[in-house]
């Protein structure tokens, strides 16, 4: 059986971690977390230490801000990996300089490839107002090119918002 892509989208605390969190447990599957976050500041290395906390026991968890086509590529089958998220994954590229074309295309053929099924999380950022700097404007562009990317290829995508689920495209369980 192919692997499953699904994209759970939604805005800043609207509970799409949690609800993808429950994805990769309903899988029955060994669980992999491939966490994207880097705790610049205290707030954010909080905001880690809760998400390690609500997880639980049970997920091996692979911390890597840039290199996730590379990672994907080394996991094993027949697991269930959540990737959370791609909106700070993009985010770290655009710091680092990286070329958001070449990063970005080397993830989705890493999607492509990969033999186990895949969550990812994602900011929905297309239903805020225009940016006013520049980077704020070339992030938004990207996450938003990055999530129909991802959604093109997915077999599922689910919206959550005030941590309720719509599902968008695919199956709803």
């Amino acid at each position: 059986m192919a692997a499953q892509l699904t994209l759970v989208l939604g805005g800043i605390a609207s509970g799409k971690s949690a609800f993808a969190e429950g994805l990769v447990r309903q899988s029955g599957k060994p669980m992999i977390y491939l966490a994207t976050a880097q705790p610049f500041d205290d707030e954010m290395t909080q905001k880690i230490e809760r998400h390690r906390k609500a997880r639980g026991p049970g997920w091996h968890t692979i911390e890597e801000p840039l290199a996730l086509a590379q990672n994907l590529r080394e996991i094993a089958p027949g697991q269930c990996v959540l990737l959370d998220c791609a909106t700070l994954w993009l985010s770290n590229h655009l710091l680092a300089e990286s070329d958001i074309e070449a990063e970005t295309h080397a993830l989705l053929a890493a999607f492509a490839d990969c033999s186990s099924d895949l969550v990812v999380v994602s900011n929905e950022v297309g239903l805020a107002g225009v940016p006013e700097n520049a980077l704020a404007r070339q992030f938004a562009n990207a996450q938003g090119r990055l999530n129909q990317s991802i959604a093109a290829r997915a077999s599922r995508v689910i919206l959550v918002t005030a941590g309720l689920p719509l599902t968008l495209k695919g199956p709803v369980a």
